[in-house]
């Protein structure tokens, strides 16, 4: 009778260990949903112009689709996160200095530099201000700091995850070849 009672406990515990472990999954795909768009548009930007069509800025374009994917990405973050509050004391100085970095980054690149406008056929002016010169990708080490800001919420592998992917981009993007860089339509 004991023995008996004790099956559908295993079968739930089976059950929910499934659905946690197809969560994970589900989370790590939206994790790394916007590296292969990235991929894909730094390693083909012609192909992405065409796809704008004429009249449409394609830098523009992009950060529509990102900001989008990052909105995936966030939720798919928090869907395996667990809160608490206070954060942690290191959570204020990585999140206010991670975050400063990556504004800091758009406010001197502006839209086209930040969205592949070089590998689009803009003409995006050389940086030498600070963050650029003193830190090497410092929007990604800008992410990056955010993401560890939240280790204290968010499972170390996913975090691991999204790093991985700022990482393999910030390879490829070091590694451009100019005669690879679309042609802007007329």
């Amino acid at each position: 009778m004991i023995f008996y009672n004790s099956i559908p406990n295993c079968v739930n515990f089976s059950e929910k260990t499934g659905k946690r472990r197809e969560m994970g999954i589900v989370a790590a795909i939206g994790i790394l949903l916007p590296f292969p768009y990235y991929y894909v548009l730094w390693t083909y930007p012609q192909a992405w112009i065409d796809i704008c069509g004429k009249g449409n800025d394609p830098s523009k374009t992009m950060a529509y689709v990102s900001h989008f994917l990052k909105l995936l990405q966030f939720l798919s973050l928090f869907s395996v996160s667990s809160f608490s509050w206070p954060p942690p004391l290191y959570f204020w100085p990585l999140i206010a200095f991670g975050q400063f970095l990556n504004f800091r980054v758009y406010q001197l690149l502006g839209e086209s530099g930040t969205y592949y406008g070089v590998r689009f056929g803009n003409n995006v002016p050389w940086v030498t201000e600070f963050p650029f010169g003193y830190i090497r990708d410092p929007q990604y080490v800008g992410s990056c700091l955010s993401l560890i800001a939240c280790l204290s919420w968010v499972p170390f592998q996913y975090i691991l995850l999204w790093f991985l992917g700022y990482f393999f981009i910030s390879i490829m993007e070091s590694k451009e070849d100019p005669a690879t860089r679309a042609k802007p339509l007329s």
